[in-house]
């Protein structure tokens, strides 16, 4: 099994760096005071489509040989990455097909229709997830891109910590939010590449905590039944992604639901933007353990803003 590597990340950053926003990244003095570090929000909620996932799609999708590409491409996902995927498709001019759970969010729906993809809706599980892209590659010939557990997309979400570091190389700590693992295996392949001396550290809600049991295990423990509003966050971990988290992430720490809500609540007020709750989770990492990164220099990853505005949890 062949892994990513930093070299790996360049490229990718230099293939994309056309097609994707260099994302900024704020601070919040007021943030900085009710948590007791200081902090470095690096905006992937301002990305295209919305979240970091447009980079990793865009990669993947401008790696492909015009062979590979010719009867475009095809995914399953509950939103972020198949908005990402449709719009790298679209400015490639190729199709894409896309397999997503019929309870997926309105927004996400819509975002995907925008971009031009063709939607085919599935039962809620990953088994129903899956079968159906499978059918659908078979009927059509498309190039699947995993939305998490693809060499390609990893690199290209390594882009996001890569342009953090970069820019604020002492950096003690960075937080992300963990699902399949495609931005932490990404972030963690940066961050130890840049830095000698930055953790990582990944947040999961408590409802949906396959990866922290799988990293503290030693072996992939898949989800089932997971519960949480962070919605982007419900699948299980990637072989790809298991592999470079197991190697370079430092800890995969679990937040309530209650945290998360009281997370992104905090960034809407105090920071005037919008992210959704998967994006707060590494926040609800530092609300509800302010006594164990004290005085730290902490990047965060704000993964996206990308949600029903009709349905708030506040």
């Amino acid at each position: 099994m062949k892994l990513p590597q930093f070299e790996d990340i360049v490229n990718a950053h230099e293939r994309i760096k056309g097609y994707v926003h260099h994302t900024p990244v704020f601070t919040s003095s007021a943030i900085n005071r009710l948590l007791g570090s200081e902090l470095f929000f690096k905006c992937e909620n301002f990305q295209k489509t919305g979240a970091f996932k447009f980079r990793g799609a865009c990669n993947a999708v401008f790696s492909l040989t015009d062979e590979q590409a010719i009867h475009g491409v095809g995914t399953h996902s509950s939103g972020n990455h198949a908005a990402a995927l449709a719009h790298a498709a679209s400015i490639r001019g190729i199709e894409s097909q896309i397999v997503m759970p019929s309870n997926s969010p309105e927004i996400k729906k819509k975002a995907v229709a925008s971009y031009g993809g063709i939607i085919t809706f599935c039962e809620p599980t990953l088994e129903a997830r899956e079968l159906t892209l499978q059918r659908i590659a078979l009927q059509t010939g498309v190039e699947i891109i995993h939305p998490y557990n693809n060499f390609n997309v990893i690199a290209g979400q390594g882009s996001a910590a890569k342009e953090l570091l970069e820019a604020f190389p002492d950096l003690e700590l960075v937080l992300c939010p963990v699902g399949g693992g495609g931005l932490l295996s990404g972030t963690a392949l940066s961050v130890k590449s840049l830095s000698a001396k930055c953790r990582v550290i990944a947040g999961e809600p408590s409802g949906a905590d396959d990866a922290m049991r799988s990293f503290k295990a030693g072996y992939i423990i898949p989800s089932v039944h997971p519960k949480t509003i962070a919605d982007g966050l419900l699948t299980s971990l990637g072989e790809l992604n298991y592999a470079i988290i197991c190697r370079h992430v430092d800890n995969i720490i679990t937040v309530s639901e209650e945290s998360i809500i009281e997370a992104m609540r905090m960034i809407w007020e105090r920071m005037k933007i919008i992210i959704e709750p998967s994006a707060a989770v590494p926040v609800a990492v530092l609300l509800e353990n302010k006594e164990l990164f004290q005085n730290l220099r902490i990047g965060i990853i704000l993964s996206g803003g990308n949600l029903d505005l009709k349905n708030l949890p506040f």
